[in-house]
């Protein structure tokens, strides 16, 4: 495989760039704000993350927020120290599941079938979160923006000349030049500044491993290992992506970020497939991406209040709903099966219907499936 193959530049991959920046920004912004972080620190090292990934995996596989990690703090259950500490907690049990290969074990064990439903709960909660949340947060004007970026998306989806993220972003930073961000502000607040270390106390790791790393431990095997690389095959079938590889570096990851005061990261399929959909095929997609949270976080995380309106709310929905579409739509290859389907729909539901619906449908699911394999078992070798 060429390099070329791997690392491209140019405008599909540039379109692809902003796949996932619905999903990703506002869990930062949150996290920034309810735990008081500091900006340059989380920018840098979610930007840095970003382009050492694409680099890596020479595909567009992105890096995002530990989302159930990312609700807590927002809904300010735990401190920032906390979840610094949570992310390192996070990354030494990858580290353990990947050198032991208990995370190749639990691949094997989990069917397919759950792993759909997994995506599928996660894309109708992406769906779900984009219309109640976010076309919803300008009033009238979000919803003419919101109709706008639809229709340029519909028109432009797929088209490889014209990028429709490109535009639908465009869209998004007009609006915002003219009616939202105070240059003055931003010009005041440039100005180079790098990540802080930062020191994990013994109290800060108890909190994280109890409070954060324990409710996101299914999610993160859920979508961000198995189904990831479902996503990944799916979209990429010649390239062979193994368990152990995304394992290890999402552990990596957060083996490396609490140190420089970086929230914690995991890899997600709905990322991928928002990448994907908008246009990325290789790694130059996520290095774009990277260098823009890079750039942000060296230079105007003083002003980060206001640069970030150069994304209406609205915006981000549209994108944050194709991407939600695109997992849904993974579904179709077990349609043909009436029973992995309605398993893979209940999964998907108790995902985004349950307390902890992430581990309740991995569980249940896994039970189902075994459930029935057992039961067609017994039916064909009767005592």
């Amino acid at each position: 495989m060429t390099l070329r193959d791997r690392i491209r530049f140019d405008r599909n991959e540039l379109a692809g760039a902003f796949g996932d920046i619905g999903t990703d920004l506002p869990l930062i912004v949150g996290m920034i704000l309810a735990a008081r972080l500091d900006s340059a620190s989380v920018l840098v090292m979610f930007g840095s993350m970003q382009i050492l990934t694409g680099l890596v995996y020479g595909m567009p596989m992105p890096v995002q927020p530990l989302k159930a990690m990312a609700a807590l703090v927002i809904a300010r259950q735990v401190t920032g120290d906390a979840l610094l500490a949570g992310g390192l907690v996070m990354g030494v049990i990858m580290l353990v599941l990947s050198v032991t290969g208990l995370i190749e074990w639990l691949a094997r064990v989990v069917p397919k079938t759950v792993v759909r439903g997994i995506q599928f709960g996660l894309g109708l909660q992406l769906a779900m979160l984009a219309v109640k949340d976010y076309v919803r947060a300008d009033g009238t004007v979000g919803y003419v923006l919101a109709a706008v970026g639809l229709v340029i998306t519909l028109v432009l989806l797929g088209n490889r000349r014209f990028p429709a993220a490109l535009f639908v972003i465009a869209v998004g930073v007009v609006y915002a030049a003219f009616f939202k961000i105070n240059f003055a502000a931003v010009a005041g607040g440039i100005g180079l500044r790098l990540p802080q270390i930062h020191a994990v106390t013994w109290d800060a790791l108890l909190t994280g491993l109890v409070v954060l790393a324990i409710p996101q431990l299914p999610l993160s095997l859920g979508n961000s290992i198995l189904a990831t690389r479902q996503v990944a095959e799916d979209f990429f079938p010649d390239r062979k992506l193994s368990i152990r590889q995304i394992s290890f570096t999402y552990a990596a990851m957060n083996l490396i970020n609490p140190w420089f005061g970086g929230v914690p990261t995991c890899h997600g399929s709905g990322g991928l497939a928002g990448h994907y959909t908008f246009g990325g095929r290789t790694g130059g997609s996520v290095v774009i991406y990277g260098l823009m949270y890079l750039t942000l976080g060296l230079f105007f995380s003083g002003s980060f209040a206001e640069v970030i309106e150069v994304f209406p709310k609205p915006i981000l929905g549209v994108i944050l709903a194709f991407e939600g579409l695109a997992l849904l739509l993974l579904v179709r290859d077990i349609g043909g099966s009436k029973r992995d389907l309605f398993i893979a729909m209940l999964v998907g539901l108790m995902c985004v219907g349950l307390p902890y619906g992430y581990a309740v449908g991995l569980l249940a699911g896994v039970a189902m499936v075994y459930g029935w394999r057992r039961e067609e078992t017994d039916h064909r070798h009767p005592a």
